[in-house]
């Protein structure tokens, strides 16, 4: 049974590691996207290598975290979260030491690889260390810390394009690694999950990362109107219907199909897919916008958006005591509508346009609706299932909100004609962007239906989710494993 107190130097030096650890991952997703532009200037890349320079991370994140976190738990969580903070700096320096697009787009995916080590680990290190009367708050520090370095993220971020370069958004990482791993290792203990049986799921992996891939490879390239894209439109459907076929057969598989049993479940991840999928769209074209249209340098647009975390930092915890007292099916109603209201007043941000009267706004109203859904909507996908795979659900639902947004940043070119130097003009890029925000409003308000008509109050004697403080805007945090009160005690 886990026994280290939070008081003790040992539980300050885990929270310290487990928070420097994921910061690195959250850093990085937050403050790529403030770089695009002038990474496109410096290394010659199209439109299409701007994507993929957010997708690569993305897909190989999105397609790999579950294992992850099944190494964690059979081969030892602080030995897979060292390995995962080791590989993601290591890739973190192959990026910023990268000749070309292409470079760039391979280190990305490295990158992802090591982020579906160590974001799944940070959590469960901290869930499988601490003494079950002080894990709430130790999860809340985890929680509060990285939501200070979400806040944080893009200003450095913008800092460092405006200021040594867009380089040093990836080899920041580096010096992070260092201090990280030699304290996990000195003051962590380590821990595996000891019911952990049978082989992993590789071949679900295989196919569900593939899958991705060629969707997305498809969606990217589509306007060439080759044979290769079409191919592999088709092999990448075909690679997901596999992947269905195959955990439906396997014993032990990655996404158990029963879990998807349970209705609420189900419409909770529908919900999910057309939240992230907008704000994935939204983040991504966003601070371009800001800067190729707007005239915003790189620092300033980085800021622009540092309401919406703010908000979130200081106001989820409330939400998510609101949704548990009246809960869900409201918050995840009114939430996205707000979020769509948010990126409809996007459309008055053109050339010169005023912070105060023109971003703040859109900026306020869509933090307000992300403080009103992001925390209920965890809380209800622990709800909707047993309290012994707790893990397991939170970990398929931070799976469906990268790959949605790994879709959203593929498909939103393609939907509303951005060419493929659209983002190097004001006048070209503009249009695009203001059609990608209608589409990203219209499936928040899909997503909006949906929790209307499906989601229900969770039974009172529910259990609740440790983490009520959420820090990332782009992705639910994940809960760790854990078992039944009766094993606790």
């Amino acid at each position: 049974m886990p026994d280290v107190r939070m008081a003790s130097p040992q539980g300050r030096w885990i929270v310290f590691t487990t928070v420097l650890g994921s910061s690195m991952a959250l850093l990085d997703s937050t403050v790529v996207n403030v770089a695009l532009p002038r990474i496109g200037e410096d290394l010659d890349a199209d439109l299409a290598a701007l994507q993929w320079t957010v997708n690569a991370y993305m897909l190989t994140l999105a397609g790999l975290i579950l294992l992850g976190g099944s190494l964690g738990d059979r081969y030892g969580r602080r030995k897979v979260f060292v390995v995962g903070v080791v590989w993601f700096a290591t890739a973190s320096l192959l990026c910023g030491l990268a000749p070309n697009a292409g470079v760039l787009v391979a280190a990305r995916a490295l990158q992802g690889v090591g982020g579906a080590l160590l974001t799944p680990g940070s959590l469960a290190l901290i869930q499988a260390s601490f003494h079950h009367d002080d894990r709430g708050r130790a999860v809340g520090l985890w929680s509060g810390f990285g939501g200070i370095g979400a806040a944080v993220g893009p200003f450095v971020g913008g800092w460092l394009v405006d200021g040594p370069g867009w380089r040093w958004v990836f080899l920041l990482n580096v010096p992070l690694a260092v201090v990280c791993v030699p304290v996990a290792l000195r003051h962590v203990p380590e821990s595996r999950d000891t019911l952990a049986h049978g082989r992993f799921d590789v071949l679900g992996a295989a196919l569900g990362a593939l899958s991705l891939g060629l969707v997305t490879y498809a969606l990217i390239e589509a306007n060439e109107g080759s044979l290769l894209v079409g191919l592999a439109a088709v092999v990448g459907i075909a690679a997901g219907v596999a992947f269905v076929v195959v955990e439906r057969r396997r014993s032990d598989p990655m996404m158990p199909p029963d879990i998807f049993a349970s209705r609420q479940f189900t419409a909770v991840n529908l919900v999910t897919l057309c939240v992230y999928a907008a704000l994935g769209g939204f983040f991504f074209l966003s601070v371009v916008q800001l800067q190729v249209v707007a005239g915003y340098s790189a620092l300033a647009a980085g800021t622009a958006l540092l309401p919406t975390t703010v908000l979130m930092l200081l106001f989820s915890s409330r939400s998510g005591e609101l949704g548990e007292r009246i809960g869900p099916r409201i918050p995840l109603t009114v939430g996205p509508l707000l979020c769509a209201a948010g990126m409809l007043l996007m459309l008055r941000v053109g050339e010169d346009a005023s912070y105060a009267a023109d971003v703040l706004p859109a900026v306020l109203v869509l933090g307000v609706g992300l403080v009103t859904l992001v925390a209920p909507l965890t809380a209800t996908v622990l709800a909707s299932v047993d309290v012994t795979r707790a893990g397991l659900a939170s970990g398929i639902n931070n799976a469906a909100a990268r790959a949605a947004g790994l879709i959203a940043v593929a498909a939103l070119p393609l939907l509303t004609g951005m060419g493929a130097e659209s983002y190097r003009s004001a006048d070209a890029f503009e249009g695009p962007f203001r059609r990608s925000m209608v589409w990203c409003a219209a499936v928040l308000v899909v997503g909006s239906a949906v929790a209307f008509t499906t989601v229900r109050r969770p039974p009172p004697d529910c259990d609740h989710p440790e983490c009520r403080t959420h820090c990332c805007v782009t992705a639910p945090p994940l809960e760790g494993e854990r078992r039944a009160p009766r094993e606790l005690g």
